[in-house]
């Protein structure tokens, strides 16, 4: 369906989509749940011969869990081999992420990729969430335990309750959903994107000593780059490996990769986000 506004006096061209929301304890809306439904809206404005290689997007507002949302995407440009998007999500009329996406028909060229980490443990010899948190009669628990659509098992001892032993800007998980999802490439992609934001601040976390129980902590995503470099399937079992390589005023960085079980780089990831302590306030 097709919109066209009237923004700052300037008329806007815009496809537009409806999302719903996923409930969360913490009362605003997942940032991978937004960015996934971009990457499915801008999608859906391409040739499918043309596959999503990167985004980068900014998360502006909080999305409230009530509340469906509204997504806009731009056509940018069609060129002979990548197509842009730009695509805004809205809630109330005010966006809450704004986000470019890019496509390219499949080429040939060079091809390298970092090697995959070495002697990790298997997924399944590892404690699901379930079994960490699944004895808590709390709702944050519960969500992590039951409700998250995504298996995600810790290699670093998980820090949900507790800082880790060693202090080291270093986290590696293997993720999967749950389910298995039906055998389209797009979807996949778009829930790559989904499960990529779950961790990406934890390494800064682990740094410095933190758990996501720290009391009076403030954590939020302020951006997220991420990049699809080889096709993989978001229902079997990929090692997502971050890290941090700074952090200072008020915010730390996050990198992130993911491979297969063949050792296959499938998606780069990168993010900022604001972290705030009681200790550091005036």
């Amino acid at each position: 369906m097709l919109n066209v506004s009237e923004r700052g006096g300037i008329r806007t061209l815009e496809d537009i989509f409806v999302g719903q929301t996923i409930s969360s304890p913490r009362g605003s809306v997942y940032g991978g749940q937004v960015m996934a439904q971009s990457v499915r809206a801008a999608m859906a404005t391409v040739d499918e011969e043309r596959t999503i290689h990167s985004m980068h997007c900014y998360f502006l507002r909080a999305g409230n869990i009530h509340e469906p949302i509204t997504f806009g995407v731009e056509r940018m440009r069609d060129g002979r081999s990548f197509s842009t998007r730009r695509v805004h999500a809205y809630q109330f009329g005010a966006p809450i992420l704004s986000g470019i996406f890019s496509f390219q028909t499949e080429s040939c060229g060079l091809d390298h990729q970092d090697e995959c980490p070495k002697n990790m443990p298997d997924p399944e010899d590892l404690p699901t969430a379930d079994d960490l948190l699944g004895h808590l009669d709390l709702p944050q628990a519960r969500a992590i335990a039951k409700e998250r659509p995504f298996d995600i098992r810790y290699i670093t001892p998980a820090i949900y309750l507790s800082p880790a032993e060693h202090q080291e800007p270093f986290n590696a998980v293997w993720v999967r959903t749950h389910k298995r999802l039906p055998d389209d490439p797009r979807l996949h992609q778009a829930a790559l994107a989904y499960v990529s934001d779950y961790v990406m601040l934890e390494p800064a976390l682990r740094r410095h000593g933190k758990s996501w129980i720290e009391p009076g902590m403030a954590i939020a995503s302020l951006d997220h780059a991420m990049w699809w470099h080889r096709p993989a399937r978001a229902d079997e079992w990929l090692l997502y490996v971050q890290a941090s390589p700074s952090a200072s005023g008020a915010r730390a960085l996050g990198e992130g990769r993911m491979f297969d079980r063949d050792g296959h780089l499938v998606a780069t990831t990168m993010q900022e986000g604001m972290l705030r302590f009681p200790e550091f306030r005036d």
